[in-house]
């Protein structure tokens, strides 16, 4: 068969698209492999306050060296994640008032939705 670039698009989005059934609803995701995703990591401060603002401004810039990121400080943390979720981001590094006590950020995996805390120096480390 012949196969160019449409063709090729079209069965990498037909194959990283995924309907999942959890209690309450159908979540959309597209499970990009890390390699291939558009955007490979998002921070996410937990709210808009300055202090994890500062923080998360300080990750983004440390991680934009090596990867594709976004950043969004808007609506509830939950629907970041969705967004992310449909956009096939692999990791969210989430900033919360307890990385301003303990210095560690939490990562959550896309395909298990788990969370690791993991020490700020060591996020760009963690995700390679």
């Amino acid at each position: 068969t012949s196969v160019g670039c449409d063709r090729l698009v079209l069965a990498i989005l037909c194959n990283a698209y995924c309907e999942e059934k959890l209690p309450n609803e159908t979540r959309v995701v597209m499970k990009f492999p890390f390699e291939i995703a558009p955007v490979k990591v998002a921070v996410l401060p937990l709210l808009k306050k300055p202090e994890l603002i500062q923080v998360a401004h300080n990750i983004y810039k440390d991680l934009s060296n090596n990867f594709s990121i976004q950043y969004d400080d808007t609506g509830t943390i939950g629907k970041r994640y969705r967004r992310q979720d449909e956009i096939g981001t692999p990791f969210c590094v989430t900033i919360d008032f307890d990385t301003l006590n303990d210095n560690m950020v939490t990562i959550r995996d896309r395909d298990t939705m788990k969370h690791e805390r993991v020490l700020v120096e060591q996020v760009s480390k963690k995700l390679k």
